[in-house]
């Protein structure tokens, strides 16, 4: 059995009909940049989200950058975001002309600890960007309260979290701002790059549309200097035919995290945690084990496709090293990227593709075994 990562082929299939229609008709219309389909995706995306705005741009780093901007946040200024995160999220800050300032991740949840954020506030502190990582929502309400306390922004790294909830409320609308990325991917994904950033705020959507589209609202009358963002009239069309199909491609895959974890209950690995308050979407299935390299090695000799998110995290990579952080400033962050495996995750892997999964893993343990290492144990800790 071969069993992907992700398989994109299969969804393409079962909706082909529908979806190659929806892609012509952009053809035939010809209106290629920021066409129909843009608008009617930006209207069905804000309703799903539970927010009056949506801009569609042309990526998740796009939707965050954006966003810094939008708020005249820059040179000078601070924001706190999670040491567990893709690097997008970071360069987003860095790149409005913003510091990132870290903080460790939660040992349960992977995401921002709330407990660490306030001690990381100094004078220069602008907003929080907390991460929705691996389709979890982070502890919004415990954020905004900080936030609201010391007259901070928060914006959502909603990347991986398309129709996750907290307590109830979608992704997306629990912040000042939200950035999404459709890398396809995604949980819903498109066929190439696009973003969008949601908001409650009118002000906050016309800046983003502004920024956008090189500065205008009229063609060849630019407001304000301006970026090429926009989101391509052919993925806002692929995503529209996606979106109505989302909550029940993320029942399946939070079905296949169920048996997943149950399978898994007596092997010596980490199996992910839900909060309490979330409605886990699993973007991503992520385990912790002590030997990962050699597990990694005989599950690709199995047929079986797996991945890192993330190997090195952001205070220990070059790019950052102007930050002056250093090896131990981040416990919890560190000994998780030297043990997180990702599995398989798609809404069409069934149990028994699962079950394949588990036993190629249960098969390594009994020749090899996944003892705790030092850093196992102190994670869990």
């Amino acid at each position: 059995m071969n069993i992907p990562f992700v398989d994109l082929q299969t969804q393409y299939q079962s909706l082909k009909p529908e979806m190659d229609a929806a892609v012509l008709a952009v053809m035939q219309r010809g209106d290629f940049v920021l066409g129909g389909a843009v608008t009617e995706f930006e209207r069905a995306f804000a309703e799903y989200c539970g927010v009056p705005y949506c801009v569609g741009v042309d990526s998740g780093y796009s939707a965050l950058e954006l966003i810094v901007r939008a708020y005249d946040i820059g040179p000078g200024d601070e924001v706190i975001a999670p040491a567990n995160t893709f690097i997008a999220t970071t360069l987003a800050i860095s790149n409005a002309g913003a510091t990132p300032i870290l903080v460790d991740c939660d040992p349960e949840t992977y995401n921002i600890d709330v407990t660490k954020i306030e001690a990381a506030i100094t004078p220069r502190t602008k907003a929080i960007m907390p991460v929705h990582l691996y389709g979890q929502t982070a502890d919004m309400d415990a954020i905004v309260a900080i936030a609201r306390k010391r007259g901070l922004y928060v914006f959502e790294d909603a990347a991986q979290a398309a129709g996750a909830r907290y307590k109830g409320r979608r992704a997306g609308s629990l912040a000042d701002a939200a950035g999404f990325s459709f890398y396809p991917g995604k949980n819903l994904g498109a066929y190439g790059d696009g973003g969008a950033v949601t908001t409650h705020s009118a002000e906050i959507a016309e800046k983003i549309r502004l920024l956008r589209n090189i500065g205008q609202k009229v063609k060849y009358y630019h407001e304000v200097k301006g970026f090429n963002n926009r989101l391509d009239t052919m993925q806002a069309a692929v995503l529209k035919v996606k979106l109505p199909h989302l909550d029940e491609w993320n029942a399946s895959r939070r079905r296949a995290a169920a048996t997943y974890s149950e399978l898994l209950a007596d092997l010596p690995v980490v199996t992910p945690p839900t909060a309490g308050y979330a409605e886990h979407i699993f973007h991503l299935y992520v385990i912790r084990v002590a030997n990962r390299e050699a597990l990694m090695d005989h599950l690709k000799s199995k047929g079986i496709a797996s991945g890192l998110h993330y190997p090195i995290p952001i205070h220990l990579q070059p790019a950052y090293s102007e930050l002056g952080y250093s090896r131990g400033d981040f416990p919890v962050t560190e000994a998780y990227a030297d043990t997180i495996v990702s599995l398989p995750m798609y809404p069409e892997l069934d149990d028994a593709k699962v079950a394949f999964v588990v036993e190629a893993i249960r098969e390594f343990v009994d020749a090899h075994g996944l003892g705790e290492s030092p850093a196992m144990a102190m994670a869990a800790g």
